[in-house]
């Protein structure tokens, strides 16, 4: 079993993860072998809130040229954590806004 801190890596900071937050909707770069289930238990542990739903997506890594040589950005994956109507919000993001 591993521990929540190495499931949820990074919060995800853009416009679209951030207008997301007034319906209680956070974004997390999270490990890529990871499942909603552990997810979920992650943030709950991490953050002491209750969570609703997460829906997963499995970002691409985009090519990337420098000069005649080109590769690839590492492949990632993005959670968007719903909490429950009930819940507090988290804390961090609250910051940010």
């Amino acid at each position: 079993m591993k521990l929540a801190q190495d499931i949820i890596i990074a919060p995800v900071i853009t416009e679209k993860s951030m207008s997301g937050i007034a319906d209680k909707k956070y974004t997390f770069k999270v490990a890529k072998d990871a499942n909603k289930i552990e997810i979920a238990d992650a943030v709950e542990q991490l953050f002491k809130v209750k969570v609703a739903k997460v829906n997963t997506i499995s970002v691409r890594g985009k090519e990337k040229r420098m000069g005649r040589f080109s590769g690839y950005t590492a492949s990632w994956k993005k959670a968007i954590v719903t909490l429950k109507a009930d819940s507090k919000p988290i804390e961090f993001f609250d910051g940010l806004m």
